[in-house]
């Protein structure tokens, strides 16, 4: 069954593995990799990512630092040509099962080193790609394959899908998975996760994920077969339907912890919510903000620039 078409300018990022389970091979990666890099590259060959999120970066941008114009300049974002937004999918009953195992276990060393090394720069593509990435999971996501999914910044699923994190269970603990699903779902639920293998769902992180559920009427009927399609088909519309400043302040703001000289520790409200304010004040002076609000004062829809 061929994916829905998305709205202009998103852009589909594919795991093209369903024959294996839509496993994270070495090719499988490769070809991650390589268009996330083709969807935020720019026509003049720029690969467009969001700068770290430092806080000390801000004053950077308050400068006019010509290396980040296109973050908040309009003319220059619009010149990147850099899609609305990335939607991660897959088809088949398994979102993805994580790293080949079989592949893995006949590569030499550094192919192996090679296979996690790429797997992160891929999450890295992700967590710093400037436009929004929609991660649609329609089946069984488990390890890295779970990590995929939870490092976008959306995270759709029906109800019933499946999470897992097996590692416990070859020896090998989902310690790399971890990382994306401790930050999305808590270090207690994760170490639960990852101390017993058990499968988990989505409808049991609703403030995490996007938890779509089926049609009362299809509950109603009793019949799983009809719930099962009734969500699938819910979950397909649900998919189908922020700026990168305002993901890369999220971020920034979000690691503040109480650290910086004078703040005299805490848990850093005191210094997100004075450097979130500074944020504000400088994206108020840009052409979007400003057209925004006076289509607001007008009662007009805004014409956006970028």
């Amino acid at each position: 069954m061929p994916l829905p078409v998305l709205p202009a300018k998103a852009a589909y990022i594919t795991l093209n593995n369903a024959a294996k389970r839509n496993a994270l091979s070495l090719a499988t990666l490769r070809s991650l990799h390589a268009q996330l890099s083709s969807a935020l590259t720019g026509p003049d060959g720029t690969l467009h990512v969001l700068p770290p999120f430092r806080p000390e970066i801000l004053s950077e941008l308050e400068a006019g630092a010509p290396q980040h114009a296109w973050l908040y300049d309009a003319d220059a974002y619009a010149a990147a040509r850099l899609p609305s937004a990335l939607v991660l999918r897959s088809e088949g009953p398994v979102f993805s099962s994580g790293h080949d195992l079989k592949e893995m276990a006949q590569l030499p060393r550094e192919g192996v080193k090679e296979t996690f090394a790429l797997c992160a720069d891929v999450m890295r593509l992700i967590r710093q790609s400037p436009v929004p990435v929609v991660c649609g999971v329609q089946g069984l996501a488990t390890a890295a394959g779970l990590q995929l999914a939870l490092t976008a910044d959306y995270t759709i699923a029906g109800a019933s899908t499946p999470l897992k994190l097996p590692g416990a269970t070859i020896g090998l603990p989902c310690a790399s998975p971890s990382t994306a699903v401790s930050r999305r779902f808590g270090n207690a639920a994760t170490y639960r996760m990852l101390l017993t293998a058990d499968t988990v769902h989505a409808r049991d992180f609703p403030d995490a994920i996007d938890v779509v559920h089926p049609p009362p009427e299809a509950v109603g009927s009793g019949l799983p077969d009809v719930v099962a399609e009734a969500e699938a088909a819910a979950f397909e519309a649900r998919v189908a339907a922020p700026t990168a400043m305002g993901k890369w302040a999220f971020w920034t703001q979000a690691g503040l912890r109480g650290d910086a000289p004078g703040e005299g520790g805490g848990d850093g409200y005191g210094e997100a919510v004075e450097w979130a304010g500074r944020i504000m004040a400088f994206l108020a002076r840009q052409a979007d903000a400003r057209e925004g609000m006076q289509a607001f004062l007008d009662k007009r829809k805004p014409e956006w620039k970028t």
